[in-house]
Formats: C-alpha cells, structure tokens, sequence
C-alpha cells in the first residue's frame, strides 16, 4: 500500500521532489568541491585500508583486498569517478532528470563509503534515496522526467528497438 502510494500518488511526488532537491544539493556541492578543489582519493583509500585490522575492523577483508589491490591503484580513475559521480548523480537528482539512475549510482556510492568504514550522512542519504528509488518514475515526475521518459517509450515504439520480433519459419514442402 505505501509503495504504490509512493508510486502513484500526486502529494507523494511533491514530497519526493523536496527529497531530491535535498539529497540532490548535497551530492552536487560535495562533487563540485570535489572537482574544484584538489581532491585526491588516496588518503581516503588508505585510512579505509588501515581499518580493516584489529580486534573489530570496521571494513571487511574482502573490500580492504579490493581497495588495496584495484583502487589504490587506479587512485586516479577514482579521483575522477567519485568527484564527477557525485556531481552528476546531484545535478539528476536536482533535475528530476533519469531520477532513477541518479538514485540507484547515489545508493552505490553511499555504500562504498560505508563499506569504506565512513559513516558521516552516507546511511542517512541512503536511506532517504530508497524511497526515491522505490517511488520511480513518480519520484522526477516534477522534474524533466516527465518530459524525458515519455518520449524515450515513444522512441523505443517507433524505432523497435524493444519489441520482440517473429520468429523466421522455415519454408514447409
């Protein structure tokens, strides 16, 4: 019932749409002084590293593994995702424009923070993206998504590019 009340109800879209301009803000801001200022993964990556030992590490072996041996690494692949991906997962959020994909890559990277050992408003801006996510396309429907789904379904129609085709029979004797 709350589901489909997320889903389909007009007040419930507005409210989502509060919800992403908030999260929204807040992943632009952060990319944007990300791509601004200097930023730089690699002491996040090995404070992350450090944390997985001890008695009661706060990041598991198997994402310290991942870390230490592919992100360190490409540190500066990271630079540039985790900088940029913020500020365009923000700039869709605040559009309302392919809301769904913004959510979906904002709650990936909230979870590589957390997975990372940071907790700061990462849990917070996940748990709020999972209403947008769960709501949507009712979630961008005050935003461009109202214009852009639209006309990608008329799109797909007109171009086929999702329709099952006939299977060719073979000629009978």
């Amino acid at each position: 019932m709350f589901v489909k009340w997320l889903r389909e109800n007009v007040v419930a879209a507005a409210m989502l749409a509060l919800l992403r301009l908030y999260i929204g803000f807040e992943w632009l801001t952060a990319g944007w002084g990300k791509m601004t200022g200097g930023f730089d993964t690699t002491g996040f990556l090995n404070g992350a590293i450090a944390k997985a030992t001890g008695d009661h590490p706060a990041v598991q072996g198997w994402w310290a593994a991942f870390l230490e041996g592919f992100a360190l690494p490409n540190a500066g692949l990271f630079n540039f995702l985790v900088a940029y991906g913020e500020f365009f997962v923000g700039l869709g959020l605040i559009l309302g424009c392919f809301t769904t994909v913004a959510a979906l890559m904002g709650v990936i990277m909230n979870f590589a923070f957390l997975f990372s050992g940071t907790v700061s408003t990462n849990a917070q801006m996940l748990l709020l993206t999972l209403f947008i996510l769960v709501a949507a396309a009712n979630a961008g429907k005050f935003g461009a998504d109202y214009y852009v789904l639209p006309y990608l379904r008329n799109l797909t129609k007109r171009t086929k590019l999702f329709t099952k085709k006939p299977a060719i029979k073979a000629p009978t004797h």
